[in-house]
C-alpha cells in the first residue's frame, strides 16, 4: 500500500516535470525558426502576420523591427529572429510567453482562434534592454547601426522616463522616419504631451491649419 502511494506520488511529480521540460525544449527549438511563428493559417494560403513577416525579412527596412534584422545582417551578427523580442525575459517572462502560446495553439487547433488586433501582453522595457541596457553619449562616435540617440543621453530620458519603450518606438508599423530610428512623430508627440502640454497645443494647431 505504502509502495503504491509513493509510486503514484512519484509519477504525479515526475511525469508533469518531464512533460513540461520536453515541451519547453521543443518549443524553444521551433521558435528559433521565424517560419514557425507564421505557420498558422487563418485562411487557406494566408499565413498569420504575413505582412509583418515580409517587412521583417525584406532587404530594405521599412519599420523598426525590420531595421533590427537588417542591422544584424549588415554587421555579420547572429540572425535576428521574431523570438528575440517576443520571447520574454527571465524564467517568468519565458513561462508567460509559453503559456500564452499554448493557449493560442489550443484555440487554433479547435478552430476558434482569431488574429488579435493588438498584443495581449505588450513588450516590456526589459525585453528591449536585453540589447539596449542603457542609452548614453559614450556611443556617439560609433558608426554602428545600433548607435543610441542623443535624446536618451539625459538621465531623465534614460532610465527614469515614465514612458515605456514601445509607446514611442512602434515596432512593426510602416511610415516612421528612417533617419530617426523609424520613430513616428505623431506617436512621439502624443507621449510627450502626457507631461508637456505644449505638444497638445502643437497638434491642435496643425490640425486646424
Amino acid at each position: 500500500m505504502l509502495r503504491s502511494f509513493w509510486l503514484v506520488l512519484l509519477g504525479g511529480v515526475l511525469a508533469p516535470t518531464i512533460l513540461v521540460s520536453t515541451g519547453w525544449w521543443v518549443t524553444d527549438h521551433l521558435e528559433g525558426d521565424d517560419r514557425f511563428c507564421i505557420a498558422c493559417h487563418l485562411e487557406p494560403t494566408v499565413p498569420l502576420h504575413r505582412a509583418k513577416f515580409e517587412d521583417f525579412r525584406g532587404r530594405k527596412p521599412v519599420s523598426l523591427a525590420a531595421a533590427h534584422a537588417a542591422a544584424a545582417r549588415k554587421e555579420g551578427q547572429h540572425p535576428f529572429h521574431c523570438i528575440d523580442c517576443h520571447g520574454g525575459t527571465g524564467v517568468l517572462g519565458r513561462a508567460r510567453v509559453k503559456l500564452l502560446s499554448a493557449r493560442d495553439a489550443f484555440w487554433y487547433a479547435t478552430g476558434h482562434f482569431e488574429e488579435p488586433e493588438e498584443m495581449r501582453w505588450p513588450l516590456r522595457d526589459a525585453d528591449c534592454r536585453q540589447c539596449h541596457e542603457r542609452f548614453e553619449k559614450e556611443h556617439e562616435g560609433e558608426t554602428s547601426s545600433w548607435r543610441d540617440p542623443d535624446f536618451h543621453a539625459l538621465a531623465v530620458q534614460n532610465t527614469k522616463l515614465s514612458v515605456s519603450c514601445v509607446e514611442c518606438h512602434l515596432s512593426h508599423e510602416r511610415g516612421g522616419l528612417r533617419g530617426r530610428f523609424f520613430l513616428h512623430p505623431a506617436a512621439v508627440r502624443e507621449q510627450c504631451a502626457r507631461c508637456h502640454s505644449e505638444f497638445d497645443e502643437l497638434a491642435d494647431s496643425r490640425e486646424g491649419s
